[in-house]
């Protein structure tokens, strides 16, 4: 796989991210070692985490994801083959600087390593100034325990403002961003967020990018949403463009042989200002699927159909 360059981060990544919210929660030990050992072998580079993962689920923490992988790193002797990405923010806290210290410390615990690659904020928290955010981040840069920092559900208002803030003290830049993107959900990176990006150099790795396995072709009514635990939030897509979006998908699979997946993947990774997307999967035949995007180019034609069916 050819890398590309993760905006002003230092880091280099391959067009695709593994997202790691299953580990330790749809995936257990024994699925997520076989996913994780298969994703090294096919040269994989990045895996995206959270502090947060999975403390929705009943009788968890949060954590049970950065532990699952810290445990396959540790296992594996992966760490110098890997990188990492993880986040804070949503647990309780928010950014507080004291939260984010601590936060840290705990994710760097669990995932069995003394160095994040890149550490998200996972979404702003208008009750912090920025500037104590970032001051927060730099002494976890400056002690090495973060190479770089992240931007997550942020707008491009305060995005601008946090990028302003860190030129205006001397802080780190939030120098990758992570916005949902896919098909159907563009609202929050296609126009001021995306142009903001692009003309600050920043990274973009996509969230949700197969609009939670809609996309896949999995979910055709309601009577399949109870396939799997993410059934419940795919149902909004049942109506409206969802159809229309997977009839011009299919149009592309009949004539490229790609699956629902690669097609919704490379739509994505083709986006201007986007690095690469995020995708997760529960077993094996389901990485080979999605990482198969890597090899599937759209034409321009391809590309705006399906653009225009998802308008």
């Amino acid at each position: 796989m050819t890398e590309k360059t993760l905006g002003q981060s230092g880091l280099s990544i391959e067009p695709f991210v593994l997202g790691g919210n299953v580990f330790g929660m749809t995936a257990g030990r024994d699925a997520s070692f076989a996913i994780l050992d298969r994703f090294a072998e096919r040269g994989g580079g990045m895996i995206d985490t959270a502090d947060v993962y999975s403390a929705w689920v009943p009788g968890h923490r949060g954590g049970e994801s950065e532990s699952m992988i810290g445990a396959w790193l540790k296992a594996r002797g992966a760490r110098d083959k890997i990188l990492i990405a993880t986040k804070v923010g949503m647990m309780p806290g928010g950014l507080k600087p004291d939260r984010i210290r601590d936060a840290v410390q705990g994710s760097l615990d669990r995932l069995a390593t003394d160095t994040i690659d890149l550490y998200f904020a996972h979404k702003d928290d208008p009750d912090v100034p920025l500037d104590e955010v970032l001051g927060a981040f730099a002494e976890l840069v400056d002690a090495g325990m973060v190479r770089a920092i992240g931007a997550s559900n942020y707008s491009a208002d305060r995005l601008a403002e946090a990028l302003r803030v860190s030129d205006a003290n001397g802080l780190p830049r939030y120098t990758v961003v992570q916005p949902e993107l896919n098909l159907l959900d563009r609202g929050q990176y296609e126009g001021a967020l995306q142009k903001l990006c692009i003309a600050e150099g920043l990274g973009v790795l996509t969230y949700f990018s197969l609009a939670s396995g809609y996309l896949s072709g999995k979910y055709r009514t309601s009577d399949d949403l109870g396939k799997s635990p993410r059934g419940a939030r795919v149902g909004r897509y049942l109506e409206g463009k969802g159809p229309m979006v997977l009839t011009a998908m299919e149009a592309i699979a009949a004539e490229t042989g790609a699956t629902l997946s690669q097609i919704a993947l490379a739509w994505v990774a083709a986006q201007p200002g986007v690095t690469a997307p995020i995708a997760s999967a529960t077993t094996v035949e389901q990485l080979d699927d999605i990482m198969g995007s890597l090899d599937l180019a759209l034409t321009a034609t391809q590309r705006a159909a399906l653009t225009a069916a998802g308008a």
